[in-house]
This record gives C-alpha cells, sequence and structure tokens, in this order.
C-alpha cells in the first residue's frame, strides 16, 4: 500500500502543483483585461470568460511598448518619463533600483545570475550555494586590495529571498551545472542532484 501511494503522490503532486502555478500566473495576467473599456472587454463581447485572454494581450501590450520604446521618439518619451519619477522623493529610488537590476537580469551580455558557485559559508569547512552577481565592484575592490565577487545566497526552499556577500574570487568554486539545476536543488532542500559531465562520461565509457 505504502509502494502505490508514493508512486500515486509522485504522478499527481506535481501534476496537480503545476496547474496551481500555472492558473495563478494565467488569473494574475487576465486583469490586464481590467485596462480595455468594459464594452470591449472579451467577456462582454462574447459573453462568457476564456481563461488565458488576459497572456495574450499582456504580451502584445509589452511587445509593443518594447517596439515603441525602441527607436528615437519612444526613447525620448522614456526619458521625459524617468526626468519626471526623478523628481519624486520615494519613488526615483524605488524605480531607479529595480531598473538597474532588471537591465543587470536580462542583458544578454550580462554575467548576473548565469553562474553557480560554492563558497564556504557561515564558516570554513561548510559550503553553501551561491549565484554570481558581479565581479565589477569599483570602490569594493580597491579598498579590499583584492579582487572580490558579488554573490548571492538564496534560502530554501524560497531562492527569491537571500542574502548578498563580497567574496574574494580565489575563494570562490565554479560548479559546472546550470543555473536552471542549481535552483532545483536549492528548491528540493539537496534532494534533487543534477548530473554531472564527469559522471556523464563515465558512463558513457562503461558502454
Amino acid at each position: 500500500m505504502r509502494k502505490y501511494l508514493i508512486a500515486g503522490l509522485l504522478v499527481w503532486m506535481p501534476l496537480g502543483i503545476t496547474f496551481l502555478v500555472v492558473r495563478a500566473i494565467v488569473d494574475f495576467l487576465d486583469r490586464s483585461l481590467l485596462l480595455l473599456p468594459e464594452a470591449y472587454r472579451p467577456d462582454s463581447l462574447l459573453g462568457m470568460h476564456i481563461p488565458g485572454i488576459g497572456v495574450v494581450l499582456s504580451i502584445v501590450l509589452v511587445l509593443a511598448t518594447g517596439m515603441i520604446v525602441a527607436n528615437l521618439l519612444g526613447r525620448r518619451i522614456v526619458a521625459a518619463w524617468e526626468s519626471l519619477l526623478a523628481r519624486i522623493p520615494v519613488v526615483r529610488n524605488l524605480y531607479a533600483g529595480i531598473k538597474q537590476v532588471m537591465e543587470a537580469m536580462l542583458a544578454t551580455n550580462g554575467q548576473s545570475f548565469r553562474k553557480v558557485l560554492l563558497i564556504e559559508y557561515p564558516r570554513k569547512g561548510v559550503w553553501s550555494f551561491a549565484l554570481k552577481t558581479s565581479d565589477d565592484l569599483g570602490e569594493v575592490q580597491a579598498k579590499t586590495g583584492e579582487q572580490v565577487v558579488s554573490v548571492f545566497i538564496p534560502t530554501t526552499p524560497n531562492p527569491t529571498s537571500g542574502f548578498v556577500l563580497l567574496v574574494p574570487e580565489k575563494d570562490v568554486v565554479e560548479l559546472d551545472m546550470s543555473v536552471e539545476d542549481g535552483l532545483k536543488m536549492i528548491i528540493s532542500m539537496g534532494v534533487v542532484v543534477p548530473a554531472w559531465k564527469k559522471d556523464e562520461l563515465e558512463h558513457s565509457a562503461e558502454k
């Protein structure tokens, strides 16, 4: 009975959690329909609610915004908008900080959150997972007198929270695993261990 119960849970639990997460995302994006006048909303035009239409609208809205701000006129509009926000005391700091983080994370040539590292933390001999966020730290490197890297240590099982450490580069061990595999291991509390290239090569050699 225990064997059958576990086998059943392994089928339904991942399926159920995936469904709930996807439904939550779709429900959230469906709220973008509220931007339309009530008479032009799909619910009013079709007489019924179709889940997912808000996802399409959100994608179209983001793409249209990107096309507009990519040209000269769009950049001027964004510059004027940011100049206005820069005059609002609290908003300017919040907006500028969020924009810098998004630019660093979404930059195609950026190195933020591209590598999984190991560092000895919280004490010598104990290792923790970390994600590399930056290695160009300016004043920090000048005043520490050595090459340091900025790393983000995510918490388990919620990797969106964590803390930042500045670690000497010589004390950092870079892993081969992808960021996705590293996050899987963190979220699963170390249960899901990704395959290593060395293991794959040894397995192929045995064959």
